[in-house]
């Protein structure tokens, strides 16, 4: 498997290309959300791939991807490096806060020589993007927010959120997997539409080998008072041309947290689809993909409906 070491620390990447003769095609970087992996942004890159080189990768510590570098791993990074002292010490200290997850994408291209992208993100990974789009705005073309949104901060469920959350990233036994219909009952908070059993199963198993710090980590970077006061100010200052796609039965973003958020910003597009709820693009992905090709003005192959 393709693997590059990002800031000290090894993660996975893939592409999903079609041959296009002389045409050099522009670049798109899916980024997935919390305890997921690339592998369910599959589906849309291929159809993307007509007018797109598509790049999946593993955020650090979840899919296929690392945690935290060793400290092996992180002397030889540093040694590697003709970084300043800070950065030095960056590279030894990486945290789960999601402003580090920007640098990391922005190492990624550099890794991968990419200067201009598109970038298609959902959930934990679209509060990542936003925040690399205002760190890095000279390398977006355009972004995709899927399932996205600002919230308010409320300490007593914020807290009981961040307790349970603990009891979730500490109880995953590898055999859950091998329950029958365990898949369904872990998926149907996050669905409306029924996907197929092989893509529960995916998430599934990306949540059960999801590095422990990671996991518990990013849930409270991701869903913190800090948070709740830095997004809607991040996305008030977007100056990227930005589509927000919600799902209109979302429990985890609920869509108006979306439409909230796009209405701070006259460069956000917002757009709902029906009859779906946190994974619109897998839920109907005829009309995601229909939703995406007039943001991007370009002529997308229709997947068939279900």
């Amino acid at each position: 498997m393709p693997y590059i070491k990002v800031r000290g620390v090894d993660h996975y990447y893939e592409w999903v290309k079609k041959p296009s003769g002389s045409l050099v095609k522009p670049v798109m970087v899916f980024m997935h959300g919390w305890a997921g992996s690339a592998r369910y942004w599959q589906n849309t890159a291929n159809a993307l791939s007509e007018q797109f080189d598509c790049l999946l990768y593993d955020l650090r510590g979840f899919g296929r991807s690392r945690g935290k570098p060793t400290i092996a791993q992180a002397s030889e990074a540093v040694a590697e490096s003709e970084s300043s002292q800070e950065e030095s010490e960056a590279i030894r200290e990486l945290t789960y806060e999601l402003e580090e997850y920007a640098d990391d994408l922005a190492a990624l291209l550099d890794g991968l020589h990419l200067q201009r992208v598109y970038i298609n993100a959902h959930s934990m990974g679209a509060s990542v993007a936003t925040l690399f789009f205002n760190r890095y705005p000279q390398r977006v073309e355009r972004g995709i927010l899927t399932c996205s949104g600002i919230f308010e901060y409320d300490e007593k469920s914020f807290s009981a959120f961040h307790k349970f959350g603990g009891y979730v990233v500490k109880f995953r036994p590898k055999w859950l997997s091998k329950i029958p219909f365990v898949d369904r009952m872990f998926m149907a908070r996050f669905l409306y539409s029924s996907i197929p059993h092989s893509e529960r199963q995916a998430f599934l198993q990306d949540f059960l080998e999801a590095d422990y710090d990671a996991a518990l980590g990013t849930i409270f970077t991701s869903v913190s008072k800090a948070q709740s006061e830095v997004m809607p100010l991040e996305f008030a200052k977007l100056t990227v041309p930005t589509l927000l796609v919600a799902g209109e039965y979302d429990k985890i973003i609920p869509a108006e947290m979306g439409r909230k958020a796009a209405a701070l910003n006259d460069k956000v597009k917002f757009v709902m689809i029906p009859n779906t709820a946190h994974f619109p693009m897998l839920e109907d992905a005829p009309t995601y993909m229909q939703v995406v090709q007039e943001f991007l003005q370009i002529n997308i192959p229709q997947p068939q409906a279900k």
